[in-house]
């Protein structure tokens, strides 16, 4: 019965919310906010014990196949020509902000949670590393913004998921290799291997798929319908064919992706307009699975050092390691501006599914999951009610320098 009325209150929210976004969005109200409320309301703590949780094989199929096309199409929408010109600031982000949180993040939460390992609140922090432009789309799509701001938090957020990611299995085989006999020598090779096998099938892949899907649309041999579905199948098929050889299918989903993006403006066309169809009913189903599972299964562990904690993830912990690889590259209104739309959204939701996924369960580290949860619960509605107003601050707060200055 609860699995019954869960896939149809699935189906009127996408209608509801489908006929009035454009209304809702006017108030501030976007679909991520939407879909994790009403995935709130139809979980266990409003309608008792339910068939759907964390361990569901449901679950795990969705997370999988939504964070392949995330992985996919994050990569192909990186467009490094354009990259070329306005580097600097993606790369400071990326490559010295990002890991100073991380490593900040974790020694921060080794004092708020000092009974857990330094493997977990190091998993901790990766999952909380990942920021989703999506959450403030306001943000990214307000032309008023400098180009180069609304790039680089776009950048950001398309490749930091797919940086961390290796990591993130590495971690995962340190633990599983420390729970399971005669694996704890092997878990370096392992990796590697995933790495590197994944990285190589997907972009030969890639280039090969791209080589074809361009020669068949320039002879005309395919219909257009199918322009929009072919990306998707090339990032299905590269995971499938890295994880039948040993590699990591995300992995190779995202070096997939990057290839077939970069050979032509057309492909990466294609791969955009599903992300924004197909793609993205995918990504609001995951808000509501997180709403109906990862909640109910961790609210109970929000006390209050996993709340201080959460506020500190997204505020200092992100603001701080943001300004330090932004010093003589950015004024302070910018770093702040930057530092503040760094949301937590649908890759830490995949990643805690395929954590929970790979461990079996939250046992034992319930207060580090219940940090994910509710970290990620605040972004959703803090960062998408923040968009609008904080943007138009940030736009004053910009036109006033600029006269200042002109005096």
């Amino acid at each position: 019965m609860h699995e019954s009325m869960t896939i149809f209150g699935i189906t009127l929210v996408i209608l509801g919310y489908g006929y009035f976004s454009k209304v809702l969005s006017k108030y501030y109200i976007s679909g991520p906010m939407i879909f994790a409320t009403v995935g709130i309301l139809l979980s266990s703590l409003f309608f008792g014990s339910g068939e759907i949780n964390l361990k569901s094989e449901v679950v795990e199929i969705i997370a999988e196949i939504t964070l392949i096309v995330i992985l996919f199409s994050d990569a192909s929408a990186l467009n490094l020509k354009k990259l070329q010109k306005n580097w600097r600031l993606p790369f400071r982000l990326l490559m010295i902000g990002l890991p100073i949180t991380i490593l900040v993040t974790t020694l921060v939460a080794r004092e708020f949670f000092p009974s857990e390992s330094m493997i977990y609140l190091l998993l901790l922090a990766l999952v909380l590393a990942p920021t989703d432009a999506a959450l403030g789309k306001a943000v990214v799509s307000d032309k008023n913004i400098p180009e180069n701001i609304r790039s680089s938090i776009n950048v950001e957020s398309g490749l930091n998921d797919g940086i961390v990611f290796p990591v993130l299995i590495t971690v995962l085989s340190i633990i599983t290799s420390g729970s399971s006999e005669g694996q704890s020598d092997g878990w370096l090779m392992y990796v590697l291997q995933q790495v590197s096998l994944g990285a190589i099938l997907g972009g030969l892949a890639g280039f090969i798929c791209a080589k074809i899907f361009s020669r068949s649309i320039k002879r005309k041999w395919m219909q257009e319908n199918y322009e929009n579905l072919v990306p998707i199948a090339l990032a299905i098929f590269s995971y499938y064919l890295a994880e039948h050889f040993g590699g990591n299918g995300f992995i190779a989903a995202f070096f997939s992706g990057l290839f077939l993006g970069n050979h032509s403006e057309e492909l990466r066309d294609n791969v955009e307009n599903f992300a924004e169809s197909e793609g993205e009913l995918l990504i609001m189903i995951c808000f509501l699975v997180f709403g109906i599972t990862f909640i109910p299964a961790t609210i109970e562990y929000w006390d209050l050092d996993v709340i201080i904690f959460s506020i500190l993830s997204l505020t200092v912990l992100r603001m701080i390691p943001v300004a330090l690889s932004l010093i003589g590259k950015a004024g302070i209104s910018t770093m702040l501006f930057i530092g503040w739309f760094g949301p937590r959204g649908i890759a830490s939701i995949l990643y805690v599914l395929i954590i929970i996924g790979k461990l079996g369960s939250i046992e034992g580290h319930e207060k580090i999951y219940g940090v994910m949860s509710l970290t990620i619960l605040l972004s959703i509605f803090l960062h998408g009610l923040s968009a609008k107003p904080f943007s138009k601050l940030y736009l004053k707060s910009q036109n006033f320098s600029s006269k200042k200055e002109k005096k």
